[in-house]
């Protein structure tokens, strides 16, 4: 049966075969004009991906969207559900991927970012343009290719007299420990996790129960900010809280791992000026700090300071970065199922401190998870005092 539009409700879908390929989706109209417009694109994408193959035809912005369907992390690619495309998404959009070269990519970097650092820019476009790209290469719409990023400039004695953003620099695991025994169990059991493996924000707060291999203490993460997937190890002192937590009945629902004290899993959200982001633990966060009277923590903190931890600890560079996901190599990707001995070893070289060992939820963590850290929450006891006089 050729491709054709069939109304379902009010939106217009296109189903059936062109060119022995086999197409049912939305077309997302309302509009029959707009529609039949939507078909024909339809038709001739199809037609020309037959002929000239689609590493000749496919574009960034159709890259894009398919990055974002296989769960892409969306930060900085300019995507926007309520206001038009921005960003890497809006200079790209339509730009066939075989024509995009180091230079293009160079040009809009500095056109987004005119006056940013070179770590902002490989942060903030060049980190999400690679992550689409390799996403490209593995659906077979672009070849294999080295994107140089920006570097500071070699030889200079310029140094940024700049505020230090909370959450981008390490801090020792005692100061640590401080903050987090001033948490609530649940997001002190999350804050905990980051901190011991290196994980970022975004990619603890997706943590499934099926990734975790808690016999070969590791974790397997298919999506991750790079686009390639990778293997951590997990710390020894980190299996009781992933064993009790691996416990919670509802993961046959929704397999997400780490709960607020609700039980409701946690959404990810960009890092905010103050340095708290993390989504649902923004509040946990400021709740910390008045309680703690500790400014430089935030989400971000524990991978800072797990990477420092480890090269304290005499850690390989090749070893570290393949720990934190900065290994990129065939080799690490081909393993990336399979626990490393090496990996396990060296993660476990990060120090426990005894006052994060004494953490009164470390008894039982799934129990303890839905309490609340003392002077948390709304206050009950002046309405109580009242009710009794």
């Amino acid at each position: 049966m050729p491709l054709k539009l069939r109304k379902r409700g009010q939106v217009y879908w296109i189903r059936g075969t062109h060119l022995k390929q086999y197409v049912y989706r939305s077309t997302g109209a309302t509009e029959l004009e707009v529609a039949e417009a939507i078909l024909a694109k339809e038709i001739a994408s199809i037609t020309s991906d037959k002929i000239y193959g689609p590493k000749a035809t496919r574009t960034f912005g159709q890259a894009v969207k398919s990055y974002i369907q296989a769960d892409g992390d969306t930060r900085f690619l300019g995507v926007h559900k309520d206001r038009p495309p921005s960003g890497l998404y809006k200079e790209f959009e339509n730009t066939q991927l075989k024509n995009i070269q180091q230079n293009d990519l160079d040009e809009v970097a500095r056109k987004l970012y005119p006056n940013a650092q070179p770590e902002t820019r490989n942060r903030q476009c060049y980190t999400p343009f690679v992550a689409v790209w390799n996403h490209a290469v593995r659906n077979g719409w672009a070849d294999v290719r080295q994107w140089a990023r920006p570097k500071k400039p070699k030889g200079t004695n310029v140094v940024r007299l700049a505020k230090r953003r909370v959450g981008t620099f390490p801090v020792e695991y005692e100061h640590a420990a401080k903050f987090v025994a001033a948490m609530s169990p649940a997001p002190a059991m999350l804050l905990t996790a980051l901190f011991y493996t290196g994980m970022r924000p975004i990619e603890i707060f997706a943590l499934e129960a099926k990734d975790v291999n808690l016999k070969g203490r590791w974790i397997t993460l298919s999506n991750t900010k790079t686009g390639e997937p990778r293997g951590i190890p997990i710390h020894s002192f980190l299996v009781p809280l992933f064993e009790s937590l691996l416990k919670r009945n509802s993961l046959a629902e929704d397999g997400r791992l780490f709960r607020t004290p609700r039980g409701n899993p946690y959404e990810a959200i960009v890092s905010d000026e103050e340095g708290t982001g993390g989504g649902g633990l923004k509040t946990a966060i400021q709740g910390a700090r008045r309680r703690s009277k500790i400014m430089d923590i935030a989400p971000y903190t524990g991978r800072h300071s797990c990477s420092t931890g480890l090269v304290v600890a005499g850690v390989h560079p090749h070893i570290k970065d393949q720990i934190l996901g900065h290994a990129a190599n065939d080799m690490s990707r081909h393993y990336t199922n399979v626990p490393q001995a090496p990996l396990i070893e060296a993660i476990d070289k990060l120090p426990v401190p005894a006052l994060w060992l004494s953490l009164p939820w470390w008894e039982d963590p799934l129990a303890q998870s839905g309490k609340l850290a003392e002077g948390t929450g709304k206050r009950t006891d002046l309405e109580r005092k009242k009710d009794a006089g």
